[in-house]
């Protein structure tokens, strides 16, 4: 009972220091990151459905004229809530709102835990989801993954780095890892055993949070030693709050960089996302979205399905 009370005092107390929720700024926010979190416009206003795209859709589903996406909104800046605490914003809720006028349909967003997503997908819960997610062999056997977005992991640590880690340093040390990621399943198991076990080294030691707000709360007060996850959500978080943490490295083993958007095995609906997604990728507000989130070095040009 104790320890959970510290936490969540912690927690309250570096709400605003880790600004990874956009229900407020901070005093040392950039004016213009605060302005992004208070934007709520739409920027799949303006875009014109694709008549290629609009004529695979299954007629089921353009008698429904609503498509269901689910995201963990808890991720800046690709997936999380605008200051009104109500709108998703973001590089994923973007490209999901480009999706759905491309097909000529609505969109509803449901908030969901990042590793319910792909049960949930294949349960018919959901129609699709954006989320960051990038594709790995267990997710292939149940879904359809189309890519849009070039991403990667890397290892943050206490600011100055007093332990003085570096991507290969990290045997045996507390490393975070949010759950259901593919930092959990896949990088930091193989970062471990390429510069630790397979050398006699002890591994490195994983500790599973919920999600990256939990784990920055947790290297502040230093009951972990650093942190593994989306390169682009701590890149953002470091800009929030300088000198707060600082990255050592990219995380390049494990899994791919490309980041997917996933549909269950099969879906009828993925012939149209796929064509939906090309032409996504072709216009300027895809462009215009990654540059808003800093993002513009994640552009890719294919929307492969895998």
């Amino acid at each position: 009972m104790n320890i959970r009370t510290k936490a969540q005092t912690a927690a309250a107390g570096l709400a605003v220091l880790l600004a990874l929720s956009a229900c407020g700024g901070t005093a040392n926010s950039d004016s213009a990151d605060n302005s992004k979190t208070a934007n709520t416009t739409d920027i799949s206003e303006g875009v014109q459905p694709d008549s290629a795209a609009v004529a695979l859709l299954p007629q089921s589903i353009k008698d429904k004229g609503e498509l269901t996406v689910a995201m963990d909104l808890h991720y800046p800046p690709t997936t999380f809530l605008a200051e009104d605490n109500t709108t998703p914003i973001g590089l994923n809720p973007d490209i999901a709102r480009l999706i759905a006028k491309k097909l000529d349909l609505k969109l509803k967003f449901v908030d969901t835990k990042f590793d319910t997503i792909v049960p949930g997908l294949d349960g018919g819960r959901f129609d699709f989801t954006a989320t960051t997610m990038s594709k790995t062999e267990e997710r292939l056997k149940v879904l359809d993954m189309i890519d849009y977005f070039k991403a990667g992991n890397s290892v943050a640590v206490a600011a100055g780095n007093p332990l003085k880690l570096t991507v290969e340093t990290l045997c045996g040390k507390n490393i975070a890892v949010t759950q259901g990621s593919t930092g959990q399943l896949k990088r930091l198991p193989t970062l471990s055993e390429q510069t630790c076990t397979s050398k006699g080294q002890p591994a490195i030691n994983g500790v599973t949070l919920p999600n990256v707000q939990d784990a920055l709360t947790q290297l502040h007060s230093k009951r972990i030693d650093g942190i593994l996850y989306d390169t682009t959500a701590l890149g953002w978080a470091e800009k929030q709050q300088p000198g707060s943490f600082e990255l050592v490295g990219r995380v390049d083993v494990g899994s791919s960089d490309l980041t997917a958007i996933g549909l269950k095995k099969g879906s009828p609906l993925t012939p149209a996302f796929q064509t939906a997604l090309q032409s996504v990728l072709q216009t300027p507000e895809y462009k215009q979205s990654l540059d808003n989130w800093g993002l513009d070095s994640g552009a890719i040009t294919d929307a492969k399905l895998n």
